[in-house]
C-alpha cells in the first residue's frame, strides 16, 4: 500500500513540474516585459519632450515681452541729437503763460 501512495505522490509530482511553461512560453513571457519596458520609455521620452518644449513656448513669450517692453521704451525716449539728448521743449511761454 505504501508502495503505491509513494508511485501516486511521485506520478503527482511530476505531472504537477511537467505543467510548468514551456520554452515558447516563457521566451513570449519576457519579450511581453521587454515590450512594457520599451513602451514606458517611450512615454517618458514623449513627456519629458513635452516638458522642453513648454520651457522652450515659455521662454520664447518672455522673450517676445521683454523685446515688447524694449520698444515701447524706445518709443518713448526722448529724441537723441548728436549722440546726446535732447530736452523736449514744450510750447514757450512767457512768465504770463502767453506765447
Amino acid at each position: 500500500m505504501k508502495k503505491i501512495i509513494s508511485l501516486f505522490f511521485v506520478a503527482g509530482m511530476l505531472s504537477l513540474v511537467s505543467c510548468g511553461p514551456s520554452a515558447e512560453e516563457l521566451k513570449a513571457i519576457e519579450q511581453a516585459r521587454l515590450d512594457s519596458i520599451a513602451k514606458v520609455e517611450a512615454e517618458a521620452a514623449a513627456i519629458e519632450q513635452a516638458r522642453l518644449d513648454s520651457i522652450a513656448a515659455v521662454e520664447a513669450a518672455a522673450k517676445a515681452e521683454q523685446a515688447r517692453l524694449d520698444s515701447i521704451a524706445a518709443a518713448t525716449k526722448k529724441p537723441v541729437k548728436g549722440g546726446k539728448v535732447v530736452k523736449e521743449e514744450g510750447p514757450k511761454t512767457g512768465k504770463d503763460g502767453r506765447k
